[in-house]
């Protein structure tokens, strides 16, 4: 839709996200422009948000320390899948940009490589890999099948689950929509005079969706910041494996 044939192209998905990062910097930012001890409107909903990241992901899964810690990384990580996400029940926006491969990669990778830093700094490259993959307390003869299952579960199938479970769920969530709203069109516009009755059913269908689609756009994103917590989580303790 712009600079065509540049390397600074941009789809429609693409100016839908950065319009959502923009207006998450905006809600942020009026929302904290003037705090004041008893927060009111707007600054009152975002601190509730940041509370509950804090309080529900970062110090119940980490605890406070090391929560407090990562909480800038979790916290943006979690607001930014819930705008990203909240595209997908906006009229005229109707899709989430996550629901292409791309951002929910970028978001994996940050994390992938945030956990596996975290492990490599506290034990070193050699142990850290050690403790996260070799299984203590069993045969050694087990250890040949216990490896590579360990090292793919914790090195390719962590960052992947990630990427595919945000996607998945938003495309198919958008698919849904499109399908009762396609429908409902189609009964009231295209087809024949007896098939109209079922326009208000699909209609119906349709809104109640989006009330679901509205639970997953929060579903997702706390599911995506408490496993990125987790991850962390498990890379600061790899050696009580």
């Amino acid at each position: 839709m712009l600079f065509e044939g540049t390397p600074f192209e941009l789809d429609r998905l693409m100016l839908i996200r950065i319009l959502m990062a923009a207006v998450l910097v905006i809600v942020m930012l009026a929302a904290f422009r003037r705090p004041q001890l008893v927060p009111r409107g707007l600054q009152n909903v975002a601190e509730y948000g940041l509370v509950f990241v804090k309080e529900q992901i970062c110090d119940e899964v980490l605890g406070k320390e090391s929560g407090k810690r990562f909480f800038p990384l979790i916290a943006s990580i979690f607001f930014g899948v819930l705008f990203l996400n909240f595209s997908s029940v906006i009229p005229g926006l109707n899709i989430s940009s996550n629901a292409r491969i791309g951002m929910p990669l970028v978001l994996a990778v940050v994390a992938y490589i945030t956990f596996n830093y975290v492990g490599i700094k506290k034990y070193g490259f050699l142990k850290y890999m050690r403790s996260s993959i070799v299984v203590p307390n069993v045969p050694p003869a087990l250890h040949v099948l216990l490896i590579p299952i360990e090292f793919i579960s914790t090195f390719l199938l962590r960052p992947f689950t990630l990427t595919v479970r945000l996607m998945a769920n938003m495309l198919a969530g958008h698919i849904m929509l499109v399908l009762f709203f396609s429908a409902t069109q189609f009964f009231l516009f295209d087809a024949v005079t007896w098939m109209k009755v079922f326009s208000p059913f699909s209609l119906l269908a349709g809104f109640g969706f989006t009330l679901f689609e509205v639970l997953v756009i929060f579903l997702q994103a706390y599911v995506f910041a408490l496993l990125t917590a987790v991850y962390i989580g498990l890379a600061q303790h790899a050696d009580s494996h």
